[in-house]
């Protein structure tokens, strides 16, 4: 008997998350935060003192404390899994940390095909520390649906060529355009590596699967359907044998929305650069997530509150809407004011 077979909670049966995803009508608009798990929680902070940013996510009870806390203080519609987008390449022994400030930094970036031969497949072995945190978090949570994740394969293709950020993505690029056989085979590997990682979090029991592209948006369409597409496609399409839904979301992505639904998204998430209303007509017969502008946090909650309504209201016109930020929670954000948002999307009656 694997995970694959765990029984769901029944209240997940009426999750107003599930239900938009899938395309049905839910109780009230559900909302859930990017990056609510984190920087801008003190609680957060104080369990994450002294301990570096891999390290916590490699540790399942931590995982699984981080990961319900913004449940516990904002009653928000969905958990989403404490990790890290470049964490299934540590734990397939890449040599990379994540330094304060910075991010993900890889001390021997991928140059070669023979580079790229030299990385692992992800197995179930590498990561035991997920699974048992996922299964924690599922007990824990009951009703409340859990967010598996992972980094689309060109964004984490970007930290490995290039060492770490950047802004330009050049030596990704050149790789994509001028060694297209290592560029093939470093994004079916990384491809390969996301839909293990989903695999193991959804047969664990997470409701629902994200895939984060943050940098795609550095990509012409024609360049992203011929060289990035194929990739994100193969790892949704592989989350979608799971049963469970899938959100593509990119940063800065309003020229290839379309594209990124047709890889395999139940979902398109829509970061706050483009209007909802806009996004909708090109993501198709799908759910949209998003999209208010992390900086309106800081605005007087009466702004925050009417700019939300504004995006509910064009929500309405999806074949689901999930509300979120348009990127994830800034770490200087009130608490208060995400509690205030929350319980304002609640509260919002859809006429």
């Amino acid at each position: 008997m694997t995970d694959a077979v765990r029984t769901p909670h029944p209240g997940l049966a009426e999750s107003p998350f599930l239900a938009a995803a899938r395309g049905e009508v839910p109780s009230h608009t559900p909302v859930w935060f990017m990056r609510q798990a984190g920087r801008s929680l003190p609680e957060y902070l104080k369990v994450r003192e002294g301990i570096g940013m891999l390290e916590s996510c490699m540790d399942a009870d931590l995982v699984t404390e981080i990961t319900l806390q913004p449940v516990r203080r904002y009653g928000v519609d969905a958990a989403i899994f404490f990790s890290d987008i470049v964490l299934p390449l540590k734990a397939v022994g890449v040599d990379l940390d994540i330094k304060p400030g910075v991010g993900p930094v890889v001390a021997s970036p991928v140059r070669t095909m023979a580079d790229v031969e030299a990385i692992p497949d992800l197995t179930d072995e590498h990561v035991p520390y997920i699974s048992q945190a996922v299964r924690q978090l599922v007990a824990e949570l009951g009703a409340t649906p859990l967010i598996g994740f992972a980094g689309a394969p060109f964004t984490v293709a970007s930290y490995l060529v290039e060492g770490g950020p950047s802004k330009e993505h050049a030596r990704t690029k050149a790789m994509m355009f001028g060694a297209p056989d290592v560029w093939d085979a470093l994004m079916r590997k990384i491809a390969g590596i996301a839909a293990a990682y989903l695999r193991i979090q959804a047969e664990a029991g997470a409701s629902a699967v994200q895939l984060f592209d943050s940098w795609a948006g550095a990509l012409t369409p024609a360049d992203y359907r011929a060289s990035v597409m194929p990739h994100s496609e193969r790892v949704l399409a592989e989350a979608g044998e799971l049963g469970v839904p899938r959100i593509h979301f990119g940063v800065g992505t309003s020229n290839l929305l379309g594209l990124m639904g047709e890889a395999g998204a139940d979902v398109v998430g829509v970061d706050w650069r483009t209007p909802l209303e806009h996004a909708i007509p090109l993501v198709g017969d799908r759910a949209v997530q998003g999209n208010l502008d992390p900086t309106l946090v800081f605005a007087p909650t009466e702004v925050m509150t009417a700019r939300a309504a504004e995006i509910i209201e064009a929500g309405r016109r999806a074949k689901g809407h999930i509300f979120n930020l348009g990127h994830g929670v800034i770490p200087s954000t009130d608490p208060g004011q995400l509690m205030a948002l929350t319980e304002f999307v609640h509260g919002y009656q859809l006429r």
